[in-house]
Formats: C-alpha cells, structure tokens, sequence
C-alpha cells in the first residue's frame, strides 16, 4: 500500500502536467489546485480501502489525463444545459418551458440595461411593476385586473390569507391536489389561515354539497383544477358556473386555481379538457390563478385575475412584497403574453405550443433525419431505428393523454455499453443529454429536440462511446 501512495505526483506536477490545457488556463489557479487537490485525496481514499490495487492505475500519463478531466468536472458551473430527448415537453426537473427568442431577448434586456420596472414615462413619477403586464392580461383574458407574483403556489397562498384568513373555504375532497415536490393544496390552505371545509367525497360531488357547507364563518368556494390527475368512472364534478351560481346566491367569492394554465384551446389538436383562462373568467369566477413556466410557455410566474376589488385588495397584502415578481420575469412573460395577441403566430412562435402542437409526420420526417445522422455516428456499435411512441405535455397538464411521435431507437450491438450503461454516460457529456430506456434500447424522442440539437445528439452520444 506504501508503494502506491509514493506513487502518486506531488499536486505542483499535476499542475505543471496540466498547464497547457486550453480550457484550463482561463481558470482561476486556486481553483484548479482544489480542484486537483480533491482528486489525488479520492485516489488516497481508494488506495487506503482497497479499491485501487494496480500500480499500473498509477501510471503518470494516464493520471494526468483522468485529472484534467476530473478538474474540467469540478469547476464548470453546476447550473447547466441539457438536451432533452424525453419528449416531456414540459419537464418540470429540466427547466419546464423553454422562452420564445422574444422573451429570451427581454429579459437579457432588462439585465443589462436600466428599464421603467417603477418608473412611469408618462409622469416622470414613481409607477408600479404590475403596470407591464396588467393590460395585456385583461385583454387576453377578459378580466378587470390582474397581479402577478413569484409562482402559482404563492398566488394561491396570497388569495387565499387575504380573502379568507381565520375563515372556511369550502373546496370539493376531489380537488385536494398535490404538486410537484409534495406541496399539497390543503396545507398551502393552512399556511394561508384559512380554514379547509371539505365537501363531497373524492369521486362524486353535488352542487348541494357545496350549499350545506356554507355558514357565517365561510368567506369563499374554491375549485381546483385537477391538471394533474384525473377521476373517471362513477363521478360528479360541480362545474365552475353551477359554482358561481352558488356563490352568487350566497354573496361569497368563488376562486378557480387553474393550475397549469391555459391560454390555448388544444381541441383541434384532439388535446380537450383543459380549461382556458377565458372560459373561467368568462363562466365568472372572481378570481383565477395558473402558472407562468408550463402550458402558458413563459417565465415562472404565478398569475392573478379577476375582479378588480379582490385583486386591489391581493395587491395591498404585505406579502406581495415578500413574494413579488423581478424585472427580468416580468419582462419575459410581457414578451409572451404579447405573442398571444396572434394566437396563430404564438402556437409557432413559444417552444412549448410549438413543440405540443407539431404534427407526426413533421416528427416522423425529423427521426428519420437524425436516424441518419446516428447510424453514421454510431455504425458498429448500435442498430439505429425509428418506430411510433408517445411523448408528454408535462407539467401537470393533460395527464391522461399521449401525444403521437416518433422515436430514435439504439439497440446496442455485441460489446456496446447496455442502453442502461450508456443512458448514464449521457448524463456525463457536455452538454448532458436525458433519455429514456425500455425494451433493451435507448430511445430518443424527437418532439423535445431542436433542429439544430440533431448534429449535437451525435457528438454527445460519440463522447459517451468514448468515456
């Protein structure tokens, strides 16, 4: 064991050895140092538990060359690109929606120079940041005012302490959802202050449910869009109008938290049964809240519309400063809400109404494509193929449908790497790509690819060949 610690170079070689890397040189010395440091600490760790045995392992050139790479690992930044060959379009763990090159371009805008966040051009005077986006989303929804703040979660959170804390709101046991990352509706509820009064049972609610529930202590009804899950078979769901209906009788506020979002009518692309903000604004909900990041195609935002005496009274809630939406947000969701003034040039124009909208033979022509790009890259080592599959919306949308696609199947030949073996490597490239595995092959959907990720795909998968 002595022998293979006397061994290892002194860190001042490795740093000689490794001088001449371009890509190390316009790093900062002590960086690289640590950075090497650690490495050498990770063989001592190996050598002292019995994992490293071999001097040959040992062998200056080939340390010198596993460092650089293992230096070149520790010091790029941790928040990183990657492709996405899922076909989730709406990855909540891969960043959910992509921006419009219009967003993009905004919000690097609104970093790089000064801008009007609160400052209204008209006066000269202080002005509001809600001013941006309070327009254009009263014309695209219909209602008489809107907020927004850091994300759907919080303007749940916000409605829900400033229309009702210390008081019931009645929701259905059908809508007590739970969101990504375990939060779940009743406990942002209790957060809020208010009081849960649950009705119904979890398949079946009745309009009546909702009326026995009400007493001097209820401020509000609550309907839930249920975006990510769905209920079928022996059911009841009191639709938003007979909702409002009710809390017209009863004077109470009826809110609809939508969730996901919507701004798209995807029937026409056999996606139905998500609600639009339109639809809920116009059936007369008082207040609604959806996402920014998912179905919508922008920023993460949590959005607020409605009547115009519950949002001012949102507004004026100390915690909308703690919870506030920033300028480069608010510059890309007014980028994309300004898109959807044309509703044809928006399903092209956001990548995420582009990429759940695209056509099969589109996608089909598009596999086939990087099909043949892949079997040059890969020849001899996998059998490249292309068969039908089904992608994702994501984001808690459309949960009980499969959008057509087709997909680039590697199936590996004698002595490749299992498609399990060569799915991780891929999480190791750069940029790292995300894949799927099933049935003996790595399968790459073509929907959550770029045009121009086609070449990329092929020079990652090679690096991954290579490691």
């Amino acid at each position: 064991m002595q022998n293979l610690f006397r061994l290892l170079p002194p860190v001042d070689a490795v740093l000689a050895a490794l001088g001449d890397t371009a890509s190390l040189a316009v790093l900062p010395r002590a960086m690289v140092r640590d950075a090497v440091t650690d490495f050498l600490d990770g063989l001592r760790s190996d050598i002292r538990a019995g994992r490293l045995t071999d001097p040959a392992q040992l062998d200056h050139a080939l340390l010198f060359s596993q460092c650089g790479r293992a230096v070149i690992a520790a010091t790029r930044p941790h928040f990183r690109r990657v492709i996405n060959a899922t076909g989730v379009v709406v990855h909540t763990n891969l960043g959910r929606s992509l921006l419009a090159p219009e967003a993009a371009t905004a919000a690097a805008e609104a970093c790089l120079r000064y801008s009007n966040l609160e400052f209204d051009l008209a006066t000269g005077e202080r002005g509001s940041r809600y001013s941006h986006v309070v327009d254009i989303l009263r014309t695209l929804t219909g209602a008489e005012d809107a907020l927004v703040v850091n994300n759907n979660a919080a303007a749940v959170l916000i409605t829900l302490e400033t229309l009702a804390k210390g008081r019931e709101v009645v929701v259905s046991r059908g809508q007590l959802v739970e969101i990504g990352g375990s939060f779940r509706i009743p406990e942002i509820m209790a957060k809020s202050g208010a009081i849960l009064r649950e009705v119904g049972a979890t398949n079946r609610t009745h309009p009546r449910d909702y009326e026995n529930a009400v007493t001097a202590d209820t401020a509000a009804l609550l309907k839930v869009h249920t975006s990510n899950y769905r209920i079928v078979g022996f059911t009841k769901e009191v639709s938003l109008a007979e909702l409002v209906a009710i809390g017209r009788r009863c004077n109470l506020p009826v809110i609809e938290d939508l969730g996901s979002g919507n701004l798209t009518d995807f029937t026409s692309c056999n996606l139905p049964g998500e609600p639009t903000v339109q639809q809920a604004v116009a059936d007369g909900a008082d207040v609604v809240t959806f996402s920014g990041d998912k179905v919508l195609g922008g920023p993460q935002a949590g959005i607020i519309v409605g009547r115009a005496e519950y949002i001012a009274a949102i507004r004026k809630n100390p915690l909308n400063r703690a919870i506030r939406i920033d300028k480069m947000t608010l510059a890309a969701l007014e980028a994309t809400l300004r898109l959807y003034r044309d509703p044809t040039l928006a399903r092209t124009a956001i990548p995420t109404l582009a990429m759940i909208t695209a056509a099969p033979p589109a996608l089909a022509k598009k596999a086939r494509k990087l099909a043949t790009i892949l079997k040059k890259t890969l020849a001899g080592s996998y059998a490249v193929t292309t068969l039908p599959g089904a992608s994702r919306v994501g984001g808690g949308a459309f949960p009980e449908r499969d959008l057509p696609t087709t997909l680039v199947a590697l199936s590996p030949l004698p002595g490749a790497p299992s498609p399990h073996t060569l799915r991780e490597r891929l999480l190791a490239t750069e940029p790292p790509l995300i894949a799927r595995t099933q049935d003996a092959a790595l399968l790459l959907d073509v929907r959550t690819l770029a045009d121009d990720e086609l070449h990329l795909v092929a020079a990652v998968l090679a690096q991954a060949l290579e490691a």
